[in-house]
């Protein structure tokens, strides 16, 4: 069963705001004032607001234009959906206090991350304060500026080199971030600050983040509202990591039945916690279900008997009893106290029903004490229903890509998620804008089973007119759930966007097709300039796990990204890793947005391999020429010896990559990303989030035209199909996607038949 359940928000806040009766309406309103590009700015809202029921005879168009220049000074900014709800509820608010009913009035203060408002929650903030003192007090870069008062600013100016955030990602999903690629000096420069900050939002999005509306400069500059969204949303995957039945089989418990197991498995970890909640509580006689983490926990009598059936050595009758909703918070948080529970509320919190730290505190207490039997004969089945080690990493691979795109749902299990067809043709919307007819596809919740069929019919109609190979492949496939046909289908469109973005950049040259062997010779052309001798024969070459040649790459593109002095010769399996962990974190560091692990590099996935080497292309052809021509002394210097030493011990997972010379040409590019705007044309994510105010750092120093050539000669080179290192128009910080909306077709490149053993099952 698919697990979708509506209209989803990643503001976990603002999803308990609306019903899904209200998202719905409010998405086809959005949708409705969409311009020719796919995008709504603050602009577009007046006339619509001015229109709707709610503010209809209580504020004009006028007022509600005021309202919104408050805090909008520039009318063109484009907008979310997400955004647009909260303007909706700040309209609310002001319009119920303009009638005298200020009941609902103070709920939009109330939310954490307002980006309209920009208010903060004080209660939450100190948790997020103690919870980061606790977790990096003992690093060795950090214990000098920690603890953190919670009263003061210290957490958003401690932020601002961006290696708080990359230690505390690090704490969420340990190895996600190569500690060696973070700069750690006691003072940074601009570029290097940026740098971090570029590794911060590219491995947060690989983490399963939602960082659409965050750029560098945000987090430069430490805008505290925006800062506590990033920092509660790492936060919250680490304390929901093991809420799954891969960490936690003994989860199976909490299904009555076999049959239900693989809907426990498509679960998201809020409703599994939920559900696990809910399942102690009925065995305590508690006669509610609780549905959220705010009104229905508020009063603390759930609490209270979910606490005794867990550690009923520290029960005490006097919780019960209590009649004041305070008086009863504060004995369940001495009751978690004595169960050894970190207080992430205050009885306040709980009175008040905080959401995100009611999260916090129960999923605080499945950690210390989940009250699942360890010997349940059903533990071995959920072993058995779990995936490959391969299988399980491409899920996770193409689960985050669908969500970095900024869609309306959101996937929680990819296998589970996808039956229904929906959120497959709302992919198919971004890769290929305006390939999709809404009018014959049926929205979740779907009850009638051949409207899912209607809808995958209608996925696959759209792959074969994208010339996706879909051979003997039918709606009733996806339906079914076939996992090797989703994985592959998505591989495919991933590939397809990815070739797509590659042909937009080289629009000026005849807007010429790109294939796997383009950019194969692409990456072996740029290691051979620099003086190399590796080479690829192809995206499955064994000798690639190394890393070696990926290093060179990178060095190729950015000589100053990589500090041989950390890399290994790769031999052994630990050298291969540690060169593994290190080129993800460069090349997020540079700007590449990538969801693949070590293990892919390792294990030479010939798919993850693609993605990585197009992804480095992708960053590269966005250079500005006069900017790549022209070696700086230090580029130069850094470049001049033509064998990397890779003889070095690697130095600890602490030991700083910077070396007193900046990285140029993080903040000044486009954004490269599958993630992009709603409404606008597919972005492969391939790069980093940039400043808002479109300003660029200059350069310290730039890379140098390693092959003698006049790279502006792009026509000549695509048409001999040798590709080189090439410039794109785009030169400022305006995202990708209003360069590529022009070119994006249905009319794409023919998919290679030798692409992968996925494909070939088709």
């Amino acid at each position: 069963m698919s697990s979708f359940v509506g209209v989803l928000v990643s503001d976990q806040w603002l999803q308990s705001q609306f019903t899904q009766v209200q998202f719905q309406s409010l998405k086809s309103k959005f949708i409705s004032i969409k311009n020719q590009n796919g995008k709504v700015t603050v602009g577009d809202l007046p006339p619509l607001m001015a229109k709707l029921k709610a503010f209809r005879d209580k504020l004009n168009e006028e007022e509600i234009r005021s309202v919104l220049g408050e805090s909008n000074s520039d009318f063109t900014n484009e907008i979310d959906f997400e955004n647009f709800l909260k303007i909706y509820l700040d309209l609310q608010s002001r319009s119920t206090a303009k009638v005298g009913n200020s009941k609902q009035s103070s709920s939009f203060l109330k939310s954490t991350t307002t980006t309209l408002l920009h208010t903060i929650n004080d209660s939450e903030k100190a948790s997020y304060v103690a919870h980061i003192n606790s977790y990096l007090r003992d690093d060795p870069f950090l214990k000098h500026f920690l603890p953190i008062d919670p009263s003061s600013n210290a957490l958003f100016d401690l932020a601002k080199d961006g290696v708080l955030l990359c230690k505390l990602i690090n704490v969420a999903v340990p190895g996600t971030i190569d500690e060696r690629a973070i700069n750690t000096k006691r003072v940074l420069n601009p570029w290097e600050r940026n740098e971090n900050h570029t590794l911060c939002l590219n491995s947060a999005k690989a983490i399963g983040c939602t960082v659409v509306n965050i750029g560098t400069q945000d987090l430069v500059e430490g805008r505290p509202h925006l800062l506590l969204g990033l920092i509660s949303q790492i936060i919250k995957i680490q304390l929901l990591a093991d809420l799954n039945l891969r960490k936690t089989p003994q989860l199976v418990e909490l299904v009555e039945d076999n049959n239900d197991v693989e809907e426990l498995m498509g679960l998201s970890p809020e409703k599994v916690l939920l559900k696990w909640m809910n399942f102690h509580l009925k065995k305590a006689g508690y006669k509610k279900t609780v549905t959220n983490f705010s009104s229905d926990v508020k009063d603390g009598e759930a609490y209270a008997y979910l606490l005794n059936v867990l550690a009923p050595e520290h029960c005490s009758p006097a919780t019960l009893d209590a009649k004041d909703a305070t008086e009863r918070a504060n004995l369940v948080l001495d009751h978690a106290e004595r169960m050894d529970c970190k207080r992430y509320l205050s009885p306040k919190d709980i009175v008040e029903g905080s959401a995100n730290l009611n999260l916090a505190f129960v999923a605080q207490i499945f950690h210390q004490r989940n009250g699942l039997s360890t010997d349940n004969k059903k533990i071995s089945f959920a072993e058995m229903m779990t995936d490959d080690e391969l299988i399980s990493r491409e899920e996770r691979c193409f689960r985050l890509w669908i969500n970095s795109l900024g869609i309306a749902s959101y996937v929680n299990n990819l296998f589970e998620d996808v039956r229904n067809g929906w959120i497959l043709l709302e992919v198919l919307d971004k890769v290929s804008p305006g390939s999709v007819n809404w009018k014959q596809a049926t929205k979740p919740p779907i009850r009638m089973p051949f409207r899912k069929v209607e809808n995958c019919n209608q996925v696959v109609g759209i792959g074969k007119r994208l010339k996706l190979s879909l051979v003997n492949v039918a709606g009733n496939d996806f339906v079914q759930g076939n996992k090797k046909l989703i994985l592959a289908f998505l591989w495919q469109l991933m590939r397809f966007n990815m070739l797509q973005l590659l042909k937009n950049l080289r629009s000026r040259s005849q807007g010429k097709e790109f294939s796997d062997a383009d950019i194969l010779t692409w990456a072996n052309k740029k290691v051979k300039n620099l003086g190399r001798t590796s080479q690829m024969e192809s995206f499955k070459d064994k000798s690639l796990s190394s890393g070696l040649f990926f290093l060179e790459l990178l060095s190729a593109v950015e000589p100053r990204v990589v500090n041989w002095n950390l890399v290994t010769k790769g031999e052994s399996d630990e050298e291969k890793k540690l060169n593994a962990t290190y080129i993800i974190s460069i090349a997020r560091k540079l700007g590449c947005s990538i969801f693949l692990l070590p293990e892919d590099i390792m294990e030479v996935n010939q798919k993850m391999i693609l993605t990585l080497t197009a992804s480095i292309m992708y960053w590269s052809l966005q250079q500005p020429v006069d900017e790549q021509s022209s070696p700086s002394p230090a580029a130069s210097s850094r470049s001049a010896s033509p064998e990397p030493s890779i003889d070095a011990t690697p130095s600890p997972a602490a030991t700083a990559i910077s070396d007193g010379s900046p990285s140029p040409s993080i903040n000044g590019t486009p954004s490269l990303d599958f993630a992009n705007t709603p409404g606008s044309s597919p972005v492969l994510p391939l790069n980093g989030s940039l400043a808002r105010d479109g300003t660029a750092p200059p350069k310290a120093s730039s890379s140098p035209s390693l092959n003698g050539k006049d790279n502006s000669s792009i026509a000549a080179e695509v048409s001999n199909m040798t590709i080189d290192d090439a410039d794109s128009d785009t030169t400022t910080s305006a995202p990708l996607v209003d360069d590529a909306a022009s070119d994006t077709a249905i009319s794409t490149p023919q998919v290679e038949k030798e692409d992968t053993e996925s494909q070939s099952e088709l």
